[in-house]
């Protein structure tokens, strides 16, 4: 059983940067592939980026490539999403997850275990 933690998340303005972390517990993660979904009101979880077991496939959804950045400190057990330049539409409760299995997909449900997630505000 994996136990994931998200951290990181608070209000800041447009333009601004934020660094989330993810610690896992219960077993290391270092081959597992893991993802950062995240959930505004009166929307649907969407994929946002994800990182293969290897480190040496990442994924990023439209809306968020060249500004977020996905990476893991596997001696931390710890992913991270860095996330610069952000805009109120990054607005969102943002999760971690991870998948039992090396290869990465931006598919919510090919995830098994999931973090409680962190609140990102972003004001205009």
């Amino acid at each position: 059983q994996v136990q994931l933690v998200e951290s990181g998340g608070g209000l800041v303005q447009t333009g601004g940067s934020l660094r989330l972390s993810c610690a896992a517990s219960g077993r290391t993660v270092s081959t597992y592939a893991m993802g950062w979904f995240r959930q505004a009101p009166g929307k649907e979880r969407e994929f946002v980026a994800a990182i293969s077991g290897s480190d040496t496939v990442t994924y990023y959804s439209d809306s968020v490539k060249g500004r977020f950045t996905i990476s893991r400190d596997n001696a931390k057990n710890t992913v991270y999403l860095q996330m610069n330049d952000l805009k109120p539409e990054d607005t969102a409760v943002y999760y971690c997850a991870a998948k039992g299995s090396p290869i990465a997909t931006r598919f919510l449900l090919n995830y098994n275990y999931w973090g409680q997630g962190t609140q990102v505000t972003v004001s205009s």
